[in-house]
């Protein structure tokens, strides 16, 4: 595919890690022979959509353009909540146009599980139509629950946020004597991976004390009860739960009410202040103070928490991406392999999306006790080495500088 141009757009969620996988991809793109020009779509397939399309490979030029790129939080091309329809095939045909407006055999969409589905809805019509166009997935969720992969590009980052977080809150907490009892409430709408590295803290006290998934039914009178009980020994409490929990009807317990997105997903918030108020209600205890955190968006680009590992692994899935592509596989996601915990080995592999889109990763249950309010120390050894390693940012006058494509400069598919 001598002279073909590629590229490479973003979608779902930011998080602090998933702009290392582009310029992974773009700096292998960059390496190739086979590869004339390195485009982006701004804002995901929207913008591809909308022909908001920009040349990389003009725009990074040195190798400081690349490591201020890897370390940006965010998603530095945009993204979008744009869902493909599944039977519009004037949707593909002007997709199909654009690719070929701009000479492009390799596509890459860089983010979560709806993406992936894009990806290989898009690789299934281009063989119908027997295009030699390749499609490949690169992975980012700061939820882990994508499948086939041991964990996703962003999550190691935001789980030591959270973890670190949790520690400080803990902290803030215990200065002052009279009990207090604080709910934070973390990312995580049907699997519970986030709130679970809450359990990283106790390397600092002997917090979280409780951990509430979404993978276990919540129990409002068990969660009272074991509140109640805490405080007979514990003057100061702090408890991680997911957004997502549920009760045991299977309704969410923080359901706003507003209606779905476009890919059916619910708006979910405020479950540590319905905690909060759970506890003022049942409990009382005089003086008792409560208090309900969001950490909302600020766990996902958290470019100072950011973990090397995370940042390094996700360069990768993008540089292995691109391999994977030139070496004409289509229909695939790179996929994080472990091999072992400690010494924490690991491999890269490009798996088929056929057992990846439309599928969720959900925290096994016995990494979840008994009475579902904590995690194992299994749980703990899978975590552990994701956090590690504090990436460096560059600094100017004490603040962490980032690194930004001119989204003006729009390619003219005519000028080619």
């Amino acid at each position: 595919m001598a002279g073909k141009n590629m590229i490479i757009a973003q979608s779902g969620g930011p998080s602090s890690a998933i702009n290392a996988s582009i310029a992974g991809a773009i700096a292998r793109a960059m390496a190739s022979d086979k590869i004339d020009k390195v485009f982006g779509a701004i804002n995901g397939m929207q913008g591809f959509l909308d022909r908001k399309i920009i040349d990389i490979s003009d725009q990074m030029r040195t190798s400081e353009d690349f490591e201020l790129l890897i370390h940006t939080p965010a998603q530095a091309l945009g993204s979008s909540r744009y869902k493909l329809p599944k039977d519009s095939v004037e949707t593909y045909e002007q997709i199909l146009a654009i690719l070929k407006a701009y000479n492009i055999g390799y596509f890459f969409y860089n983010g979560g599980n709806d993406s992936m589905d894009t990806v290989s809805r898009l690789a299934a019509f281009f063989k119908e139509r027997g295009e030699d166009i390749i499609a490949v997935g690169i992975p980012k969720t700061i939820d882990n629950d994508l499948v086939e992969t041991d964990h996703t590009p962003g999550f190691g980052s935001a789980a030591r946020y959270v973890a670190a977080s949790i520690a400080e809150v803990y902290l803030d907490t215990i200065v002052y004597p009279i009990p207090a009892v604080t709910i934070v409430e973390v990312m995580g709408r049907n699997a519970g991976w986030l709130t679970a590295a809450s359990a990283l803290a106790r390397k600092n006290g002997s917090a979280p004390h409780l951990i509430y998934l979404p993978e276990v039914a919540f129990k409002p009178d068990d969660f009272i009860k074991k509140v109640r009980s805490l405080l007979e020994t514990e003057k100061h409490i702090v408890i991680a739960v997911s957004e997502g929990i549920r009760t045991e009807d299977g309704a969410y317990l923080a359901d706003t009410g507003a209606a779905e997105d476009m890919f059916g997903h619910k708006t979910l918030g405020g479950v540590a202040t319905v905690l909060e108020s759970m506890i003022k209600e049942s409990i009382k205890i005089e003086k008792l103070k409560t208090r309900a955190i969001q950490f909302s968006t600020l766990q996902r680009a958290a470019a100072h928490m950011a973990s090397d590992t995370d940042l390094k692994e996700s360069y990768e899935c993008g540089y292995r991406a691109v391999e994977a592509a030139l070496e004409g596989s289509t229909d695939v996601m790179i996929t994080i392999q472990r091999t072992s915990d400690e010494p924490y080995l690991t491999y890269f592999a490009a798996s088929p999306l056929a057992g990846i889109a439309n599928k969720e990763k959900k925290i096994p249950l016995e990494w979840i006790t008994k009475d579902g309010d904590d995690v194992t120390d299994e749980m703990v050894r899978y975590l552990k080495p994701l956090v590690r390693g504090a990436a460096t940012e560059k600094m100017v006058d004490g603040l962490p500088v980032f690194f930004k494509f001119d989204r003006t400069k729009l390619v003219d598919p005519t000028a080619l």
